[in-house]
């Protein structure tokens, strides 16, 4: 069954179901703003998948992003339907039902799309000659993320040429994300891992140049990265995701002197249900309402206690004999591990500024994985 929504606008926070998926309203404003402002003069094109909710898509949007991009054919249906109007699939898609689908919804909007095999090509272009549309597609390299990415340089240049030659398909460029760069800890480990990605840019720039082929858009980059793919001349639109909300984990990575600061705006919203011993509190918030693949969620603002076991359906606090135990029922505010795969648990998202809800959003996307 869906959930229900656990609030109204208009509710105090203490009036708020729990476990609740919960964004300080301000602080992400303030992040969306921060982005556009150091983004200018360069395309951005924010990652919807760690949001999944086109309310939060169209604030970016209305901050001068181009679009945004997404991951599956399902994701890119929930903003479309939404009303959003460019949308970046950045996938292979290859099953001929999704491609029909993706196809069709070009229709309604501009509908990009990743290809990295020369065998993905006629099946992409016959979905969008059947469907009256053409697609935008973008040649994605592998630069050394070692997922998926043609080799850069000559073969990704072959498969750039194959897509150029086929009716229902325009070429718009390269997709070059480093996705293994977005949590090495050290500036110099990340400065190092996007330097080498601008050498594997440059190269497939070069070969596509040498068979007069465009190469209007050198798409990628992530919050952990941004910078770095800005500064290097090599990319020309900008996708990171996750800095309107932050995590756990991106708060693990050690900042460069000028880095761009974002604030923690997403938490789950918790309550304690019992306090069975000095110094233990139980919480409603277990495995079922984070992603635990990042490690445990931090107690946000609340020195002396932190969250240090989960079950199902239980998350336990250690209490500090310094710090007061909570009482029953007490609001307990916890930084996600990872936001994007914990948001994707809720049907639903409240904002609030101060401690009043102002909207709860659909996470139209949530469960989009086709």
């Amino acid at each position: 069954m869906a959930q229900r929504p656990p609030a109204r606008p208009g509710d105090s926070l203490e009036g708020v179901a729990t476990p609740a998926l919960c964004v300080d309203l301000d602080a992400l404003e303030r992040n969306i703003a921060r982005m556009a402002a150091a983004t200018t003069g360069i395309r951005l094109r924010p990652h919807a998948k760690s949001h999944k909710c086109p309310a939060i898509a169209q604030i970016q949007i209305a901050h001068g992003a181009v679009g945004i991009c997404c991951q599956k054919t399902d994701e890119a249906a929930a903003f479309v339907a939404a009303g959003i109007r460019d949308v970046l699939v950045t996938n292979e898609i290859v099953a001929r039902p999704k491609l029909a689908r993706l196809a069709a919804l070009a229709r309604e909007a501009t509908l990009g799309v990743l290809v990295d095999h020369p065998l993905a090509v006629a099946p992409l272009a016959q979905a969008a000659v059947e469907a009256g549309v053409t697609l935008e597609v973008y040649v994605e390299i592998d630069v050394g993320a070692r997922r998926c990415g043609a080799a850069p340089g000559a073969a990704a240049a072959a498969l750039a040429q194959a897509v150029a030659d086929t009716p229902g398909l325009r070429l718009r460029g390269v997709h070059a994300y480093q996705g293994g760069a977005q949590h090495l800890r050290t500036p110099a480990e990340r400065s190092a891992a996007i330097a080498a990605a601008a050498r594997d840019v440059q190269a497939t720039r070069v070969a596509l140049a040498a068979r007069g082929l465009p190469c209007d858009i050198v798409t990628g980059a992530g919050t952990g990265t941004w910078p770095l793919e800005q500064a290097s001349g090599e990319w020309n639109e900008l996708q990171p995701g996750s800095y309107m909300f932050m995590d756990a984990d991106y708060a693990r990575n050690a900042a460069s002197p000028g880095d761009q600061r974002f604030e923690q705006s997403l938490f789950v919203l918790a309550a304690v249900m019992s306090v069975p011993s000095p110094g233990r509190a139980i919480v409603d918030a277990g495995l079922k309402a984070f992603s635990f693949d990042s490690g445990l969620p931090l107690v946000h603002a609340a020195p002396g206690r932190a969250y240090v076991k989960a079950s199902d359906e239980h998350g336990e606090l250690s209490i500090d004999p310094s710090v007061a135990a909570p009482r029953l029922d007490e609001r307990v505010w916890l930084v996600p591990g990872h936001c994007d795969p914990t948001v994707n648990l809720y049907d639903w998202l409240v904002a609030y500024r101060g401690d009043r809800v102002v909207a709860v959003w659909p996470v139209a996307a949530r469960g989009a994985l086709g």
